[in-house]
Protein backbone atom coordinates (compact mmCIF):
# COMPACT_ATOMS: atom_id res chain seq x y z
CA UNK A 1 0.00 0.00 0.00
CA UNK A 2 1.39 3.68 -1.05
CA UNK A 3 2.50 5.94 1.71
CA UNK A 4 -0.06 7.99 3.40
CA UNK A 5 2.17 10.92 2.40
CA UNK A 6 4.69 11.53 -0.15
CA UNK A 7 6.90 14.86 -0.19
CA UNK A 8 9.47 15.22 -3.00
CA UNK A 9 11.69 18.07 -2.84
CA UNK A 10 8.64 20.36 -2.24
CA UNK A 11 8.92 24.40 -2.05
CA UNK A 12 6.87 27.33 -1.99
CA UNK A 13 8.25 30.95 -2.65
CA UNK A 14 6.19 34.17 -1.87
CA UNK A 15 7.44 36.84 -3.69
CA UNK A 16 11.54 37.42 -2.50
CA UNK A 17 10.77 34.51 0.27
CA UNK A 18 11.33 31.48 0.08
CA UNK A 19 8.82 29.59 2.88
CA UNK A 20 9.93 26.35 2.34
CA UNK A 21 12.72 24.64 0.86
CA UNK A 22 12.95 21.20 -0.22
CA UNK A 23 10.82 19.73 1.80
CA UNK A 24 11.28 15.88 1.08
CA UNK A 25 9.56 13.22 3.40
CA UNK A 26 7.39 10.17 3.84
CA UNK A 27 4.73 9.22 6.45
CA UNK A 28 4.05 5.43 6.34
CA UNK A 29 0.30 4.52 7.12
CA UNK A 30 -1.12 4.06 10.21
CA UNK A 31 2.12 6.24 11.17
CA UNK A 32 1.81 9.03 13.65
CA UNK A 33 4.37 11.59 12.60
CA UNK A 34 5.27 15.18 14.86
CA UNK A 35 6.34 17.96 12.90
CA UNK A 36 7.86 20.26 14.66
CA UNK A 37 9.66 23.83 14.01
CA UNK A 38 9.76 27.17 15.30
CA UNK A 39 7.48 29.95 14.52
CA UNK A 40 8.18 31.27 10.42
CA UNK A 41 9.86 27.61 10.00
CA UNK A 42 7.47 26.88 7.09
CA UNK A 43 5.56 24.39 8.92
CA UNK A 44 1.49 25.64 8.34
CA UNK A 45 3.04 26.32 4.44
CA UNK A 46 3.89 22.77 4.51
CA UNK A 47 0.22 21.48 5.37
CA UNK A 48 -1.47 23.19 3.53
CA UNK A 49 1.21 22.19 0.55
CA UNK A 50 0.15 18.49 1.55
CA UNK A 51 -3.41 19.47 1.95
CA UNK A 52 -3.89 21.02 -2.08
CA UNK A 53 -4.93 24.30 0.06
CA UNK A 54 -1.82 26.04 -1.46
CA UNK A 55 0.27 24.90 -5.12
CA UNK A 56 3.97 24.22 -4.83
CA UNK A 57 6.18 26.65 -6.86
CA UNK A 58 8.85 23.33 -6.99
CA UNK A 59 8.73 19.96 -6.27
CA UNK A 60 5.73 17.01 -5.77
CA UNK A 61 4.41 14.51 -4.20
CA UNK A 62 1.24 12.38 -3.00
CA UNK A 63 -1.10 11.51 -0.44
CA UNK A 64 -2.86 8.32 0.39
CA UNK A 65 -1.08 7.54 -3.39
CA UNK A 66 -3.16 10.13 -5.29
CA UNK A 67 -1.24 13.60 -6.58
CA UNK A 68 -1.18 16.56 -4.06
CA UNK A 69 -4.56 18.38 -4.50
CA UNK A 70 -6.65 15.51 -5.74
CA UNK A 71 -10.27 15.56 -4.77
CA UNK A 72 -10.37 12.11 -3.46
CA UNK A 73 -7.76 11.11 -1.64
CA UNK A 74 -8.62 15.02 0.27
CA UNK A 75 -11.87 13.50 1.08
CA UNK A 76 -10.17 10.61 2.86
CA UNK A 77 -8.26 13.51 5.32
CA UNK A 78 -9.89 14.77 8.71
CA UNK A 79 -7.68 18.48 9.02
CA UNK A 80 -8.20 20.44 12.23
CA UNK A 81 -6.53 23.46 11.43
CA UNK A 82 -4.91 25.99 13.80
CA UNK A 83 -7.01 28.72 13.70
CA UNK A 84 -10.76 28.33 12.79
CA UNK A 85 -13.83 29.32 13.53
CA UNK A 86 -17.67 28.28 13.85
CA UNK A 87 -20.57 30.71 13.52
CA UNK A 88 -21.76 31.15 17.84
CA UNK A 89 -25.00 31.04 16.56
CA UNK A 90 -24.95 27.27 15.48
CA UNK A 91 -24.97 24.33 17.98
CA UNK A 92 -22.05 21.81 18.22
CA UNK A 93 -24.48 19.50 16.10
CA UNK A 94 -25.31 22.10 13.75
CA UNK A 95 -21.97 22.43 12.98
CA UNK A 96 -21.10 19.09 12.37
CA UNK A 97 -24.36 18.44 10.58
CA UNK A 98 -23.41 21.01 8.36
CA UNK A 99 -19.47 19.84 7.67
CA UNK A 100 -21.69 16.05 7.24
CA UNK A 101 -23.39 17.57 4.35
CA UNK A 102 -20.44 18.98 2.84
CA UNK A 103 -18.78 15.63 2.75
CA UNK A 104 -21.99 14.07 1.44
CA UNK A 105 -21.73 11.70 4.45
CA UNK A 106 -23.70 8.59 4.58
CA UNK A 107 -25.10 8.04 8.28
CA UNK A 108 -24.56 11.65 9.20
CA UNK A 109 -26.63 11.53 12.42
CA UNK A 110 -24.47 8.37 13.58
CA UNK A 111 -21.32 9.88 12.99
CA UNK A 112 -22.20 13.08 14.52
CA UNK A 113 -22.77 11.32 17.86
CA UNK A 114 -19.73 9.03 17.57
CA UNK A 115 -17.10 11.72 17.34
CA UNK A 116 -19.73 13.98 20.30
CA UNK A 117 -18.84 11.03 22.25
CA UNK A 118 -15.12 10.89 21.25
CA UNK A 119 -14.33 14.45 21.85
CA UNK A 120 -15.87 14.19 25.17
CA UNK A 121 -19.34 16.71 23.85
CA UNK A 122 -22.10 14.56 23.63
CA UNK A 123 -23.84 16.57 26.62
CA UNK A 124 -23.42 19.90 25.40
CA UNK A 125 -24.37 18.79 21.30
CA UNK A 126 -27.38 21.19 21.35
CA UNK A 127 -25.48 24.44 23.00
CA UNK A 128 -24.55 27.10 20.89
CA UNK A 129 -20.63 27.53 19.79
CA UNK A 130 -20.38 30.90 22.04
CA UNK A 131 -21.26 29.74 24.67
CA UNK A 132 -18.13 27.33 24.37
CA UNK A 133 -14.29 28.21 26.38
CA UNK A 134 -11.81 27.82 23.73
CA UNK A 135 -10.92 24.06 25.08
CA UNK A 136 -14.54 22.93 23.89
CA UNK A 137 -14.15 24.97 20.41
CA UNK A 138 -11.07 22.71 20.13
CA UNK A 139 -12.90 19.58 21.08
CA UNK A 140 -15.61 20.09 18.60
CA UNK A 141 -12.69 21.57 15.83
CA UNK A 142 -11.51 17.73 16.55
CA UNK A 143 -14.84 16.42 16.18
CA UNK A 144 -15.09 18.03 12.59
CA UNK A 145 -11.37 16.91 11.68
CA UNK A 146 -12.77 12.89 12.83
CA UNK A 147 -16.03 12.72 10.58
CA UNK A 148 -16.23 10.17 8.58
CA UNK A 149 -13.64 7.96 10.24
CA UNK A 150 -10.84 9.54 7.88
CA UNK A 151 -7.70 7.29 6.72
CA UNK A 152 -5.34 10.86 7.21
CA UNK A 153 -5.79 12.83 10.40
CA UNK A 154 -3.83 16.29 10.33
CA UNK A 155 -3.84 18.09 13.45
CA UNK A 156 -2.20 21.48 14.04
CA UNK A 157 -1.44 22.53 17.33
CA UNK A 158 -4.76 20.33 18.37
CA UNK A 159 -4.14 21.08 22.23
CA UNK A 160 -3.14 24.88 21.91
CA UNK A 161 -6.59 25.77 24.08
CA UNK A 162 -6.84 22.49 26.78
CA UNK A 163 -5.66 22.09 30.09
CA UNK A 164 -3.83 19.09 31.02
CA UNK A 165 -7.03 17.05 31.28
CA UNK A 166 -7.26 18.51 28.11
CA UNK A 167 -3.90 16.88 26.06
CA UNK A 168 -4.44 14.10 28.46
CA UNK A 169 -7.55 12.92 26.40
CA UNK A 170 -5.94 14.17 22.75
CA UNK A 171 -3.24 11.95 23.73
CA UNK A 172 -5.80 9.19 24.08
CA UNK A 173 -7.61 10.04 21.20
CA UNK A 174 -4.09 9.93 19.12
CA UNK A 175 -3.62 5.96 20.42
CA UNK A 176 -7.03 5.45 19.05
CA UNK A 177 -6.59 6.41 15.94
CA UNK A 178 -3.08 4.77 15.66
CA UNK A 179 -4.56 1.56 17.03
CA UNK A 180 -7.44 1.56 14.46
CA UNK A 181 -4.46 1.81 11.88
CA UNK A 182 -5.69 5.88 10.84
CA UNK A 183 -2.41 8.13 9.95
CA UNK A 184 -1.20 11.03 12.25
CA UNK A 185 0.15 13.87 11.56
CA UNK A 186 0.72 16.26 14.06
CA UNK A 187 2.05 19.82 14.24
CA UNK A 188 2.49 20.95 17.65
CA UNK A 189 4.91 23.13 19.73
CA UNK A 190 4.57 20.95 22.76
CA UNK A 191 7.12 18.56 22.69
CA UNK A 192 6.70 16.54 25.47
CA UNK A 193 3.38 15.64 24.07
CA UNK A 194 4.50 14.66 20.78
CA UNK A 195 7.81 12.47 22.48
CA UNK A 196 5.04 10.65 24.20
CA UNK A 197 2.83 9.53 21.08
CA UNK A 198 4.52 10.01 17.91
CA UNK A 199 6.44 6.86 15.74
CA UNK A 200 8.83 9.85 14.27
CA UNK A 201 9.34 13.29 14.18
CA UNK A 202 10.28 15.86 11.69
CA UNK A 203 12.06 19.31 12.38
CA UNK A 204 11.90 21.82 9.52
CA UNK A 205 13.46 25.50 10.60
CA UNK A 206 13.85 28.35 8.09
CA UNK A 207 12.21 26.52 5.36
CA UNK A 208 14.30 23.66 5.71
CA UNK A 209 14.24 19.68 7.25
CA UNK A 210 17.01 19.80 9.32
CA UNK A 211 16.39 16.35 11.56
CA UNK A 212 14.24 13.41 11.22
CA UNK A 213 14.07 9.87 12.63
CA UNK A 214 12.61 7.97 15.49
CA UNK A 215 12.88 9.57 19.16
CA UNK A 216 15.22 7.94 20.31
CA UNK A 217 17.44 8.06 17.06
CA UNK A 218 16.71 11.86 17.59
CA UNK A 219 17.73 12.38 21.74
CA UNK A 220 20.37 9.89 21.39
CA UNK A 221 21.63 7.31 24.05
CA UNK A 222 21.33 8.06 27.50
CA UNK A 223 23.48 10.67 28.84
CA UNK A 224 24.74 9.94 32.82
CA UNK A 225 22.49 9.19 35.33
CA UNK A 226 19.24 11.44 37.22
CA UNK A 227 19.04 10.49 41.10
CA UNK A 228 16.50 11.06 43.26
CA UNK A 229 17.61 12.48 46.75
CA UNK A 230 15.08 14.09 49.35
CA UNK A 231 15.53 17.56 47.63
CA UNK A 232 14.54 16.19 44.07
CA UNK A 233 16.04 14.78 40.89
CA UNK A 234 19.39 15.57 40.54
CA UNK A 235 21.57 15.01 37.25
CA UNK A 236 25.22 13.25 37.13
CA UNK A 237 26.97 13.21 33.78
CA UNK A 238 29.12 9.97 34.86
CA UNK A 239 29.87 6.92 32.68
CA UNK A 240 27.68 3.13 33.48
CA UNK A 241 30.94 2.09 35.17
CA UNK A 242 31.17 4.89 37.43
CA UNK A 243 27.73 4.90 38.92
CA UNK A 244 28.37 2.39 41.85
CA UNK A 245 31.23 5.01 42.88
CA UNK A 246 28.44 7.63 42.63
CA UNK A 247 26.40 6.50 44.37
CA UNK A 248 28.70 5.04 47.22
CA UNK A 249 30.23 9.09 47.68
CA UNK A 250 26.34 10.28 47.87
CA UNK A 251 25.72 7.89 50.94
CA UNK A 252 28.82 8.74 52.77
CA UNK A 253 27.86 12.24 52.58
CA UNK A 254 24.67 11.20 54.81
CA UNK A 255 22.61 11.45 50.90
CA UNK A 256 19.48 9.20 50.98
CA UNK A 257 18.87 7.84 47.82
CA UNK A 258 15.37 6.70 46.92
CA UNK A 259 15.60 6.18 43.17
CA UNK A 260 18.65 5.91 40.38
CA UNK A 261 18.07 6.09 36.22
CA UNK A 262 19.52 6.71 33.10
CA UNK A 263 19.62 9.82 32.02
CA UNK A 264 18.28 10.71 28.54
CA UNK A 265 18.14 14.14 26.15
CA UNK A 266 14.59 14.89 25.89
CA UNK A 267 13.18 15.83 22.43
CA UNK A 268 12.50 19.53 23.70
CA UNK A 269 16.70 19.80 24.66
CA UNK A 270 17.70 18.29 21.60
CA UNK A 271 15.10 20.41 19.36
CA UNK A 272 16.57 23.88 21.36
CA UNK A 273 20.08 22.53 20.16
CA UNK A 274 18.98 22.05 16.89
CA UNK A 275 17.13 25.55 15.78
CA UNK A 276 19.13 27.71 18.24
CA UNK A 277 22.01 30.15 16.58
CA UNK A 278 25.36 28.64 17.36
Amino acid sequence: MADAIVARALAKRYGRVDALHGLTLRVARGECLGFLGPNGAGKSTAVKMLLGIVRPTGGDGELLGRPLGDRRARRSVGYLPELFRYPGWQSAREVLALHARLMRLAGAPRAIDAVLDEVGLRERAGDRVETFSKGMQQRLGLAVALLGEPELVVLDEPTSALDPLGRSDVRALIERLRARGTTVFLNSHLLGEVERVCDRVCIVDRGRVIAQGTVDALTGEPRGVRVLLDDGWHDYDVANAEVPELVARLVQGGARIQAVEPRHTSLEERFLALVRPS
